[in-house]
């Protein structure tokens, strides 16, 4: 789906549902072809660009809304534009159809067709003849029969719930804006499944152009009544959204009668039942992977209570090694000490026995000088004794000779 473009003009819009500022604007798109001629002179070529610019300017005081390229050959170029009223669409295939371009450079003449857009919507007689012919259809059943649409490129924030915060579309929304047509027995907006993706292998998040998130949705009614006004709405309409601050922008849609029995009670009932399997399935997952979880951490608690252990272990080990290192340098320290002690002693042993040398040396000596002191008192005694009696002798001979 292309990005949605803002809108400048919006007389021509419908009321879709103004209570979520939805309305429909008539598709006024044209196509314009421009045939190119032989290109004799080798190396020169035209300009998409400059024929863009000279359709611009065949416009007079109107202008596109958008412009682009939607096809380039050799032959041609096809552009497709959109502008903003369908009023105006008259007024710019007469300024373009049977027209003329004349290039700079170039002598030829580049002649202009335009003709309004055909859009590409089923008609009556496409969904008539559809299930009239299908073999598989059973037109007396809900959604085997045409009573169903299908919306492809609604953008997800306009159908969203107003103040809910979220940007996904709410089917209470789509069934607000589509019950205008008719009552609605049912709509299926697939994103909003989680298991659809899975049951159908498809990507229901889809982005225009612009970024925006986009989505699909089947609305089914009642009545067929219902379903033939809504497509006859819709039919040669785009999508418009009004904000509260009066701007507008629109985008395209594509619409479609549904096919597919995708309403139907069958292929409802298929897909709750798909929808089932998967949650029982998810269900399986989910406790496989609580039981490979719980598992893990059951794997990891032992493994950190084996690493506590073995950090307990070496924890010991170090301890012990430190211990052993301990008592070895205290056993060391304590031969040291007693080297150190029993050399001090055998110092100490010296010392007295040097001691009591020098001392039994002293005691000799005095007994020496003792007896040496005895022995001359001995002699001096003697002598006196001796030297007495000499005297003695001598004045006793003294005393004879006087007499």
């Amino acid at each position: 789906m292309a990005a949605a473009t803002i809108v400048h003009d919006a007389s021509e819009a419908v009321e879709l549902c103004a209570s979520y500022g939805l309305y429909l604007k008539p598709i006024t798109k044209m196509s314009i072809s421009v045939a190119l001629p032989q290109l004799k002179q080798p190396g020169k070529s035209i300009s998409n660009w400059e024929v863009m610019e000279r359709l611009k300017g065949m416009v007079q005081t109107h202008q596109f809304s958008t412009l682009r390229i939607s096809k380039s050959t050799m032959d041609f170029i096809r552009f497709e534009g959109e502008v903003e009223n369908k009023s105006l669409v008259k007024s710019f295939l007469a300024c373009l159809d049977g027209k003329t371009i004349k290039l700079s450079g170039f002598s030829d003449i580049l002649k202009v067709r335009a003709a309004e857009y055909k859009i590409d919507f089923p008609t009556r007689h496409d969904w008539d003849s559809f299930f009239r012919d299908a073999k598989d259809m059973n037109e007396t059943l809900p959604g085997e029969r045409p009573d169903t649409i299908h919306l492809e490129g609604l953008p997800c924030k306009w159908f969203a719930l107003k103040d809910s915060g979220s940007e996904k579309p709410s089917e209470e929304v789509l069934i607000k804006v589509f019950k205008k047509f008719g009552e609605i027995r049912n709509v299926d907006i697939p994103m909003l499944d989680p298991y659809r993706e899975e049951m159908t292998g498809r990507n229901f998040h889809t982005f225009s152009f612009g970024g925006h998130l986009n989505f699909e949705a089947y609305v089914q009614y009642h009545e067929y009544a219902g379903f033939i006004k809504a497509m006859n709405a819709l039919r040669g309409m785009k999508l418009m959204y009004k904000g509260d601050d009066g701007k507008a922008v629109a985008c395209n849609v594509k619409v479609s009668f549904d096919s597919t029995k995708h309403l139907s009670d069958a292929s409802i009932k298929k897909r709750q039942l798909e929808r089932q399997k998967l949650q029982e399935l998810e269900q399986q997952r989910e406790e496989q992977k609580r039981r490979e979880k719980e598992a893990e951490e059951k794997k990891k608690e032992e493994e950190r209570k084996q690493k506590e252990l073995e950090e307990l272990e070496r924890e010991r080990k170090r301890e012990e090694k430190l211990r052993k290192r301990e008592q070895k340098q205290k056993d060391r320290e304590a031969r040291r000490n007693k080297k150190k002690l029993e050399k001090m002693q055998a110092e100490e042993q010296k010392k007295l026995q040097e001691k009591i040398r020098l001392e039994e040396r002293k005691l000799l000596l005095a007994q020496r000088n003792l007896q040496s002191i005895r022995l001359i008192a001995e002699l001096l005694s003697r002598a006196k004794v001796t030297l007495e009696s000499c005297l003695f002798r001598i004045i006793s001979r003294a005393n004879k000779n006087e007499n």
